[in-house]
């Protein structure tokens, strides 16, 4: 059976991967405006560079939860993808094969002028003055605000192809990623995880909705596909 998993910040969470939409509408007590927009990054390069650096060091410093292994564990029995607006590497750390990332990953630096061009940093910083081949300053190779998401026309293909589409962990507010579950074909069962799990407006189907946090609603996926 095809299941894509389309996962969000909610499943890294549990991990402790603060997300940006909390509250106070601060990211690690900055301003998404001030860290994760090109205008930022031609601006103030220097404190951008820092505070990814700083997301990086912490990404190592947090393991993968039950809802990550629970999806890895799948592919045992099933041919699984996973479709990710996180730019951690979790769902990697954990074994799972084949993951799209929609809006970068955080262990890779890229040109400034090519996003093509990429340095895998393995836990490296990225500092000012580290230049890429073609000569132009290393930028972290994440889809800020603003920017094209160019990984979503492999992500259709994906999505049309599921039998079972399991979205866990996002709000499904940040688009266009969030427009993607539209693609599921008529046939394919869908599934939401979420401790506030909604049925998507504008959606005129069946939306199956498991209000559980991500580690518990992998869980009884698991039990419900493997018996």
């Amino acid at each position: 059976m095809r299941i894509v998993f389309f996962t969000g910040a909610g499943i890294s969470a549990e991990s402790g991967i603060k997300t940006f939409r909390d509250a106070d509408g601060l990211w690690e007590n900055h301003r998404i405006e001030e860290v994760a927009t090109p205008e930022a990054f031609a601006k103030n390069p220097e404190l951008v560079l820092h505070f990814y650096n700083v997301r990086r060091r912490q990404m190592y410093d947090v393991e993968p939860n039950g809802a990550h292994y629970g999806i890895a564990e799948l592919q045992n029995h099933h041919h699984i993808e996973v479709i990710t607006q996180n730019i951690d590497n979790l769902h990697e750390r954990a074994g799972t094969r084949q993951v799209l990332h929609l809006h970068g990953q955080l262990d890779y630096a890229r040109s400034s002028i090519s996003d093509e061009l990429l340095v895998p940093l393995q836990g490296r910083d990225i500092k000012l003055g580290d230049r890429a081949a073609d000569g132009s300053q290393l930028r972290p190779h994440v889809v800020w605000f603003g920017e094209a998401v160019p990984m979503l026309e492999k992500a259709i293909p994906i999505i049309q192809s599921a039998e079972i589409l399991v979205i866990v962990g996002t709000s499904l507010q940040v688009y266009p990623a969030a427009g993607l579950i539209e693609y599921a074909s008529p046939k394919c069962e869908l599934i939401y995880i979420d401790p506030n799990a909604f049925q998507p407006p504008g959606m005129n189907r069946k939306v199956e909705l498991i209000q559980k946090n991500a580690v518990e609603g992998i869980e009884a996926i698991k039990k419900r596909l493997l018996g």
